[in-house]
């Protein structure tokens, strides 16, 4: 018998590098002059601008001064960390290469090269594709619903593992909700040694809040009969 769940569609690779990007709160900034860990200091605008006010102590503005026309070249590099707390927490990564322009206070990035890294792992992106995506519409409130999902209401996570056949949660000591985004939810299935992921895909995609309370519901309703045939 096979995992209990529907063929799941997944975001493409630009989308999701710019949900990674539209979700960080940190930049990692590599330049000739040295390396800085950014906190809070970049934005990103709708059509995938990445705008950098960099610290005046910090690493990334001595590289301005040190550059010709104070245009530095930089590997900019974003993690996405994964909400809950569970081994190997950061689920996939983003490097953005190129020229920063400086633009009043700010910096702007032009970028050369775009990379996508996660568990499948690493992909280059098309940089028309990346400024032509938008961000999963769940990236910003998923921290929220994870966590909310893993401390009050538990028991709806392990019904769900009914969606997983029993071979696959063989040796499985907790399950937690990894992902979630408009496609589906991801459970991170631990055992003592390594660990595995399972992705419950939605019947339809869920733009907002309303529509992924429904398409929870209906995961759950669809584990709750597997749960009453198994009796």
């Amino acid at each position: 018998m096979g995992v209990r769940q529907i063929t799941a569609a997944v975001p493409s690779t630009a989308a999701h590098a710019r949900s990674v990007l539209a979700a960080a709160w940190t930049c990692g900034v590599s330049t000739d002059v040295g390396q800085d860990d950014l906190v809070g200091a970049h934005c990103v605008d709708d059509d995938g601008t990445v705008r950098i006010v960099p610290p005046a102590d910090s690493v990334l503005a001595a590289a301005v001064l040190c550059a010709p026309h104070g245009r530095p070249t930089a590997l900019l590099e974003f993690a996405d960390a994964a909400p809950v707390p569970v081994r190997d927490r950061v689920r996939a990564r983003v490097w953005l290469s190129g020229e920063l322009v400086p633009d009043g206070d700010e910096l702007v990035l032009r970028p050369e090269r775009a990379v996508l890294e996660n568990r499948a792992g690493r992909v280059g992106i098309d940089l028309d594709e990346l400024a032509a995506a938008t961000p999963d519409p769940l990236a910003l409130a998923e921290p929220k619903l994870l966590t909310h999902l893993a401390d009050a209401h538990p028991e709806a996570v392990e019904q769900l593992t009914r969606l997983i056949t029993p071979e696959s949660l063989h040796g499985v000591v907790r399950v937690q909700p990894l992902a979630v985004d408009r496609h589906g939810l991801t459970l991170r299935l631990e055992r003592v040694r390594g660990q595995a992921d399972v992705r419950l895909a939605f019947h339809r995609p869920a733009d907002d809040l309303g529509a992924l309370t429904e398409r929870m519901h209906c995961l759950l309703a669809s584990a709750h009969q597997i749960s009453r045939r198994g009796m």
